[in-house]
């Protein structure tokens, strides 16, 4: 909380403002209250609908098992207030007023929760049948698609791709994942990790082709470089995601190279009153010694309780999380917690040719991220050592037998 903000008092009424009601602003809202905030709570959310999770989005929501993912959360019950179909247009820090498409908000404290948004396919604009997969809006228009078993071209093999893939496969449609890079979750995870991920796609039926750009996309095909047609009664493009911060332009927030915004150990960004949490922000962590920028449903869930903490005051401790996700694919339950890098040391914990595996990252004799493939004890076991940055000894470490908090130095 700024000196700007301590010098208001109590004489007015405070108000937090949270733009964005996915998983962040709803948490970050929610946490206000559960910390004792008392003054007045806005949410501003750009879709009509009532704030609802992704996750559900490409399994349940997507193959017709639920009619959407709302949160259950009573806004009314916790004095939330709700403005939906609300677009954030821009800031005006020194008059501390949000500008909207329904008007002007001013604001004591604004959050930031605007996550991520897709990116496009180049040329493939206005073209029948093109989807993306990420609002209820989305699946919703997909969900008929797989009910028709439609012939479905993926383009992207990262999560998001082999996430879809596996649903459409589910509900029957031929599917064909076009993927530019050599393997899927290039610059994710290293060539040997990746390289048993690959045998998913045919053991589940969909055809993977690695090397494969994107020439044109026309109505009912898809065109390489190399002048294959593919069929597609619809195509759905997962290459990724940016922050959604576009409307932040000239607002004085700091931006970092890939546009997200860039805050502080504990989430404020450059302006005073300002905050930022989620999809949308990257932060300095303490623990790996970089600038984070997580795109993960976890960190929209933490990152809110230190947003909360430090309008309620006295300031937490700063924000340095261990990153986890997780993804079902292809009948697998995949996790991971932590962050590597390619200077890492990589150890393996199981066959990759098993149903059941784990890969390991020392850096020096500290365990610092690790993927778990139908191994959750080994995750939720690695993620407690993470945290607790403990030595470990790797012949131990590499005996898929022995538990992990047994592997230690």
């Amino acid at each position: 909380m700024s000196e700007q903000t301590q010098e208001q008092g109590t004489a007015q009424p405070r108000r937090v403002v949270v733009v964005g009601a996915g998983m962040a602003g709803v948490q970050t809202a929610v946490a206000l209250r559960e910390q004792g905030f008392t003054g007045s709570v806005v949410l501003i959310g750009a879709e009509p609908h009532q704030p609802y999770d992704r996750p559900p989005l490409s399994k349940a929501v997507l193959l017709g098992k639920a009619e959407d993912s709302a949160f259950d959360v009573d806004f009314e019950a916790l004095g939330l207030e709700l403005r939906l179909g609300c677009e954030a247009l821009a800031v005006r820090p020194e008059e501390h007023v949000l500008d909207t498409s329904a008007g002007p908000v001013p604001y004591d404290v604004l959050v930031l929760a605007t996550g991520a948004e897709p990116i496009r396919l180049p040329g493939s604009e206005g073209v029948p049948g093109v989807h993306l997969l990420r609002t209820l809006d989305d699946a919703e228009r997909l969900r008929p698609v797989l009910a028709a078993q439609h012939d479905v071209v993926v383009v992207g093999a990262g999560w998001i791709g082999a996430e879809f893939a596996t649903a459409a496969r589910e509900a029957g449609c031929a599917v064909t994942v076009v993927e530019a890079a050599d393997r899927p979750l290039a610059g994710v995870v290293p060539d040997e990790v990746a390289a048993p991920m690959t045998a998913w796609y045919a053991d589940s039926g969909a055809e993977l082709r690695t090397r494969a750009r994107v020439a044109r996309v026309e109505p009912g095909a898809v065109v390489l470089d190399d002048g294959s047609r593919l069929p597609a009664g619809a195509v759905v493009v997962g290459i990724g995601a940016r922050p959604a911060t576009g409307w932040l332009a000239g607002s004085g927030i700091a931006l970092g190279e890939l546009g997200e915004i860039v805050a502080d150990d504990h989430l404020r960004t450059s302006l005073p009153d300002v905050y930022a949490v989620g999809d949308c922000a990257s932060f300095p962590s303490g623990r790996y010694g970089e600038r984070l920028l997580i795109h993960h449903w976890d960190n929209a869930l933490q990152g809110p309780r230190t947003v909360a903490a430090n309008v309620v005051g006295p300031a937490p401790a700063p924000y340095d999380p261990v990153p986890y996700f997780w993804s079902e694919q292809f009948g697998r339950f995949v996790q991971y917690a932590g962050h590597h890098t390619a200077g890492d040391t990589l150890l393996w914990r199981g066959d990759a040719a098993g149903p059941a595996w784990s890969v390991c990252w020392l850096r020096g004799d500290r365990l610092v991220a690790l993927l778990a493939v139908g191994r959750p004890r080994d995750l939720a076991q690695g993620r407690r050592l993470i945290e607790a940055g403990t030595a470990m000894d790797p012949q131990l470490l590499a005996d898929p037998a022995r538990p992990l908090k047994e592997a230690t130095a």
